[in-house]
């Protein structure tokens, strides 16, 4: 499983015009799910979302978690971080988890989330979403657990 994190001063996620998922500051998780995942992987790859440092503590050095700052969290579903982009100049999604199983994943790491951490938020999986954030640095981060 991929994360793309981003440090956020605010985002949010619009489908069909309407906004289904928004957070102050936190962290923006585009979250990509391949066919070898399982909800192991899923639970390790939240665990290092929610405590993987990159907030600056009073010596404004990156030293901080999501917990420690109480910060939100939005999950989105992306397919297409599941690309392999390494031939060529069209991705190939041959090592992406099937629609079902991806979303069943995506959907047990949302809960696990949602049971660990407040406030958290998401996307649709499946849906034509608009992706809105103020990233606060830049700060931007690729987690993969394999």
């Amino acid at each position: 499983m991929f994360a793309l994190i981003q440090r956020v001063a605010r985002a949010h996620v619009e489908v069909d015009g309407r906004t289904v998922g928004a957070i102050d500051r936190g962290i923006l998780a585009l979250i990509g799910v391949e066919a070898a995942d399982t909800p192991e992987v899923g639970t390790r790859l939240l665990d290092k979302v929610l405590t993987y440092r990159i907030f600056p503590d009073d010596a404004g050095k990156m030293n901080l978690n999501l917990l420690q700052i109480a910060g939100g969290l939005l999950l989105v579903p992306q397919f297409t971080l599941a690309a392999d982009t390494r031939k060529g100049t069209r991705p190939s999604f041959s090592c992406a988890a099937p629609p079902d199983m991806a979303r069943s994943l995506f959907e047990k790491m949302l809960a696990a989330a949602q049971a660990a951490h407040t406030p958290v938020a998401s996307g649709l999986f499946g849906a034509d979403m608009q992706v809105h954030l103020v990233n606060d640095g830049p700060v931007t981060f690729n987690l993969h657990i394999t």
